[in-house]
């Protein structure tokens, strides 16, 4: 019976386009089913038709539904699934991320999608379970000693692995895929800042670590399932353990047990130490506070996954950006020469806190290429959001950032175009505008906003200004990237840039 079915619903996705026509006209003689804006919603099948001829473009049709929905919210309705509401509403976001906070969990759909990787990691509960990981990682991540270790991190990486790099790059005239460079950089100190542990992804001398290929593939993998057009398929293959499910599977195990072993490691280290020793990272920190060893592995797992591909994303489309807008490259090179007093001093925590040009950037980047561009909550009751859109218990309500960054009515007419002084009260003015996280919710907003967020900054401001004072980045490609999905978004076929140093 379960083989049957497995062959029923995967014939029947794949088969789909050669009979799309043929459906489409059979429907059109049917009425619709009633909906608040949204994509063409048909009896038992939904908007399946138009879900599988958009699914390569998920996100530019989801903005171009929302752009002329008044309410800038759509109800999408799909095959095996409960409804969709996806909103680029602020008014709406403050609601389900605010408001009424309890009645937009993460929910049980989300927790199958991520729970095999994730586990009970903060960034996969909810509840009671969340709310302690969450005041235990809030103490830590507020500590002063992790902020200094952070920067003493990024120097050490920085000066010692990434330069030196950049430097044999200009001497071999060698073109580099600047996104793997970027992604390995962020792997390194996620990993020292979280694990305590240095895999040296930027020694491209040794092969890429069992680790990193294996969180690749399981955050690729975990990724699929949720734009899945079917969810009944992805949940069909994980039973009988085929295709990409059992890959998953697979990398999940290196993943856990990889971090597990250094959980294991990490706790002799600190039992054999003096007593009251206090290590920097943030590992130490948990097992020193009396975690057991499966809750900290869950949420190191969580705070790699978090940290790795978010800064990298930001990076890769800040970098490309600005080979394009030399204007605004020029003005954060003055605000860093400034900062650094022509080189007198050097990048630290102060001098970082005062960038606030190359913050301005980094948020007008994020705004146009978010490095999550939607995040879903599931509604435990009824509900209504403030634009008047009804919500069932059950329903799947998603905020999408990518969406919000192109509306016309946030962002006005010159939405499309890479400004960085919007982010400032005036023009000319140094004063950064206070701008609502509901409007701009990269980092969520709430109580779940991002725990990691001064450090995304810090780490961010850090990289830039250290390769554009020392180098001139540019891509071999004038055409538009793309940008795609995933857990985080990346850019298809990386960044491919010849580097020179900068006179």
């Amino acid at each position: 019976m379960f083989i049957f079915l497995i062959i029923f619903f995967t014939l029947g996705f794949y088969l789909l386009s050669f009979f799309s026509s043929f459906l489409q006209e059979l429907y059109t003689s049917q009425t619709k089913l009633p909906t608040t804006h949204g994509p063409p919603s048909y009896p038992f099948i939904g908007c399946l038709i138009s879900f599988y001829k958009n699914r390569h473009c998920l996100l530019d049709w989801y903005t171009d539904l929302l752009s002329v929905s008044p309410t800038q919210t759509i109800v999408v309705r799909r095959l095996g699934a409960r409804r969709i509401i996806v909103t680029a509403n602020p008014a709406n976001v403050e609601h389900m991320l605010k408001i009424n906070f309890s009645n937009f969990p993460k929910g049980k759909p989300f927790t199958e999608i991520l729970g095999d990787l994730l586990g009970c990691g903060i960034f996969n509960v909810d509840g009671e379970l969340w709310s302690t990981q969450r005041k235990l990682a809030s103490h830590e991540f507020s500590t002063k000693s992790l902020r200094e270790f952070v920067v003493r991190t990024l120097q050490e990486e920085v000066e010692n692995r990434l330069i030196p790099l950049l430097e044999e790059a200009v001497e071999a005239k060698r073109v580099l895929d600047f996104q793997d460079l970027l992604r390995r950089f962020a792997f390194d100190i996620i990993c020292q800042v979280s694990l305590g542990t240095d895999p040296s992804c930027l020694d491209l001398s040794h092969p890429i670590p069992p680790l990193v290929k294996a969180f690749d593939a399981a955050s690729e993998i975990s990724a699929i399932r949720g734009t899945a057009p079917v969810y009944a398929v992805w949940k069909a293959k994980k039973l009988f353990n085929l295709g990409v499910e059992k890959k998953l599977k697979e990398a999940i195990k290196v993943v856990h047990d990889s971090v597990s072993e250094i959980v294991k490691n990490k706790k002799m280290v600190l039992e054999n130490e003096h007593e009251g020793k206090l290590e920097s990272d943030l590992l130490s920190r948990l097992l020193l506070a009396g975690h057991g060893e499966e809750v900290v592995r869950d949420m190191v797992i969580s705070f790699i996954m978090a940290g790795r591909d978010t800064t990298s994303a930001a990076l890769t489309w800040l970098f490309w950006l600005l080979s394009k807008h030399k204007n605004s490259e020029e003005m954060i090179l003055n605000e860093v020469k400034s900062l650094l007093n022509n080189g007198e001093k050097t990048i630290d925590y102060e001098v970082l806190k005062d960038m606030n040009f190359l913050k301005a950037s980094l948020c007008e980047s994020m705004r146009m290429y978010p490095p999550v561009p939607w995040d879903s909550k599931h509604a435990i009751i009824d509900d209504v959001l403030p634009d008047g859109t009804s919500v069932r218990k059950g329903d799947r309500v998603t905020y999408f950032p990518y969406g919000m960054g192109r509306m016309e009515n946030l962002w006005g007419k010159d939405r499309f175009e890479f400004r960085p002084d919007r982010w400032f009260e005036e023009i000319g003015d140094e004063t950064l505008k206070s701008v609502s996280p509901y409007k701009f919710p990269v980092f969520q907003a709430g109580p779940r906003v991002c725990l990691g967020k001064e450090m995304a900054f810090m780490q961010m401001k850090y990289v830039v200004a250290s390769i554009l004072r020392r180098f001139e980045i540019k891509p071999v490609c004038h055409d538009q990237p793309v940008f795609v999905p995933l857990l985080t978004a990346h850019m298809v076929g990386g960044l491919k840039v010849m580097v020179q140093r900068r006179n």
